[in-house]
């Protein structure tokens, strides 16, 4: 549930009000003023609740709903109970989250743990380091030699910003995250714990065991991007690591030296990328995924879930299963494998 000590609302919107923010269709116009001070699942809801209705499956929570108003598509809108202000919508939940983020701003945009403006006095700040007006740098936050900090980014306790990296404007570094060898955009938010720049896992076999390969690249990130908790994005070995313009990792994924991500990318927890990836943009990654080395990952891809990949895939395909193939070839391969086990069974009369 919104827990008002955590987030509270940013003001009273009215059902009126979100209709014009969204562009939604307010069905009847007689509900124009129904308050909306909450967010919640359409399955809970509550008297002065926004909830969305989105999905065949999803269909029947319309009959049950309490709620203040709700965004829906234009089939589902006959199915509200009297009293609900109907938000027609085509895509009900990028609405809906386009709303949560006005009404509660600190939950779409991590802000300041002291609750301190500009530099705190308990931060160690280089000399020679560079930070903007308006930035703020909490207690315990340490800024090196010659790095440079944009104007409205907030440092949080306990980050590590090295040498001569370079952080953009109106960005988040998260409590306990480190950041070296960088070069960092507008707007990019990087949580807390997570490993920006460390060594890339390069090794050459050596006569006393493996030998370290310098790592000598850097990493680049653009705007807007987002990287989640306890991610890790090694440094280029001599070459530079990328992430393109707008994606968002997830957290626990690793991204080895010289991968190169692109635009509006997603990439869900727990995935690894190992070195010298290439990923055009647009491309979504499922939980769990694995990629060999060296690999192209085409524009606009989908790769499912759990799978392993040790081919190239080309653009706008949808790829699963490991070894990872295109996916109406590892559904089938299931589905023959399911024919095989039910004829298995029918033949030994369920004897095994």
């Amino acid at each position: 549930m919104t827990d008002p000590v955590f987030f509270a609302p940013s003001r009273r919107f009215t059902a009126g009000e979100v209709a014009n923010l969204t562009g939604s269709v307010l069905v009847d116009s007689d509900l124009s003023d129904r308050s909306i001070e909450a967010l919640a699942p359409a399955s809970e809801g509550g008297e002065h609740a926004l909830v969305f209705v989105d999905g065949r499956r999803n269909f029947a929570l319309m009959q049950s709903l309490r709620a203040a108003a709700v965004l829906c598509p234009a089939e589902f809108a006959g199915k509200a109970p009297a009293g609900i202000a109907v938000l027609i919508h085509p895509r009900p939940q990028q609405a809906f989250a386009m709303v949560g983020r006005l009404l509660f701003p600190a939950a779409a945009t991590p802000a300041p743990m002291t609750g301190e403006t500009g530099v705190s006095p308990h931060a160690h700040i280089d000399p020679s380091a560079r930070v903007e007006a308006g930035a703020i740098v909490e207690a315990g936050a340490i800024i090196g030699p010659r790095a440079s900090i944009g104007s409205g980014t907030v440092i949080a306790p306990h980050a590590v910003i090295g040498p001569s990296c370079q952080f953009g404007r109106d960005g988040y570094v998260g409590p306990g995250a480190s950041i070296q060898y960088a070069l960092i955009g507008n707007r990019v938010i990087i949580h807390g714990g997570a490993r920006i720049g460390q060594d890339g896992f390069g090794f050459v076999a050596g006569a006393k065991g493996p030998e370290r390969v310098p790592q000598i690249g850097r990493v680049v990130i653009q705007d807007d991007v987002e990287i989640g908790s306890n991610t890790t994005v090694d440094r280029g070995a001599m070459s530079d690591t990328i992430i393109g313009q707008g994606t968002k990792i997830d957290n626990l994924v690793q991204i080895a030296h010289n991968v190169r991500i692109g635009r509006n990318c997603i990439i869900a927890g727990l995935s690894g990328i190992s070195g010298s990836v290439t990923v055009g943009d647009n491309v979504t990654m499922g939980g769990g995924v694995g990629l060999a080395d060296h690999l192209t990952v085409g524009t606009g891809a989908k790769l499912a879930a759990r799978s392993g990949f040790m081919s190239n895939v080309p653009a706008g395909e949808i790829w699963g299963g490991y070894p990872a193939q295109p996916m109406a070839e590892a559904m089938r391969e299931i589905a023959a494998l399911r024919r095989l086990a039910r004829a298995r069974k029918s033949g030994d009369g369920g004897k095994s």
